[in-house]
């Protein structure tokens, strides 16, 4: 690989896994600080970008953002509340809200499979415009994506040193503890839930507008690509604040969207795509583990070479 076509990987990497990373803070939100799996994160990406582009499409890119994080609560209050309220498993709450929002997604873009914005104003266009005659021109993708990255890292690291945002990291570890200290845990559950769909919707939202359109299956398997991430950076950067655990999971998305743009250039077909996913989800879960057997297995292998050299000695 060449260095311009390097240099090309490397640029496509860091814009969509600083777009992606901000899902992977919404699963950093809701799986490690609530303890709840959200399979719901593929239609409320959808849900976002659907929501994003209609609204960008009617001529308001500024509002297409507040919109689709409004969009992305609801879906992240329904979660909460079939959970909280209804007795649901956590994980098929998330399948029986990821299923039913495929319908509410088509019936967002009126009933068509995709919208397209090539002749439409959004945020990037925007910012294009602004940046031009500058350092940064025709570096608008990366622009945008960075400062909503920056801005949600720092608001979530506050959010989760306020009273509230306790309250939701004891939730996940100690839902007991919690209701004896007079803390509901349902709101707490709730209001976890509902900001971290609001970054996933945002993320979609800026997926869409910055590939200038937005079809129903645009965050298929995205739940996927978040979770590795997140176990990615975790792996990484190990325990530590909260600003360096959330700089993890930004670091992670690049990483794999990293590992994605370079089995492209490698002329792997699309199809093995979810297979790279898998593989990556694999190693980044059993990493940590074989890392903590690795002296075990190292012992082991050099008695079993000590008795194997006695043996030919002998």
């Amino acid at each position: 690989m060449n260095p311009s076509a390097l240099l090309v990987v490397g640029q496509t990497a860091l814009e969509l896994g600083l777009i992606c990373s901000l899902t992977v803070l919404a699963l950093f939100l809701s799986y490690s600080m609530l303890n709840v799996c959200d399979l719901s994160t593929d239609g409320c990406f959808t849900l976002g970008a659907a929501v994003g582009a209609m609204t960008a499409a009617a001529g308001h890119p500024l509002l297409s953002i507040p919109a689709a994080m409004l969009a992305g609560m609801c879906s992240g209050f329904v979660t909460a509340l079939l959970q909280t309220k209804m007795g649901i498993n956590s994980l098929l709450a998330g399948i029986i809200v990821n299923t039913g929002l495929y319908s509410v997604n088509i019936a967002v873009m009126s009933g068509a499979p995709n919208i397209n914005l090539n002749k439409k104003d959004t945020i990037f266009t925007m910012v294009k415009g602004a940046l031009t005659g500058t350092a940064l021109e025709g570096q608008q993708n990366t622009v945008v994506a960075a400062a909503a990255v920056i801005l949600t890292v720092l608001l979530l690291t506050l959010f989760l040193s306020t009273r509230l945002g306790l309250a939701i990291r004891a939730t996940g570890d100690n839902p007991d503890m919690v209701r004896s200290s007079s803390i509901n845990p349902v709101f707490t559950t709730i209001v976890g839930l509902c900001a971290a769909n609001a970054l996933t919707a945002l993320s979609g939202c800026l997926m869409a507008q910055s590939q200038k359109q937005a079809e129903i299956n645009i965050g298929s398997g995205m739940v996927t690509i978040a979770l590795a991430s997140l176990l990615i950076g975790a792996t990484l950067m190990g325990r530590g604040s909260i600003l360096f655990r959330a700089a993890g999971m930004v670091l992670g998305a690049f990483l794999f969207r990293l590992v994605y743009a370079v089995a492209l250039q490698l002329d792997m077909p699309a199809f093995m795509l979810k297979l790279v996913s898998s593989v990556i989800v694999v190693l980044a879960i059993s990493l940590p583990y074989l890392k903590e057997q690795w002296p075990m297995l190292r012992r082991r292998l050099a008695y079993r070479t000590a008795v194997s050299s006695g043996k030919g000695g002998t």
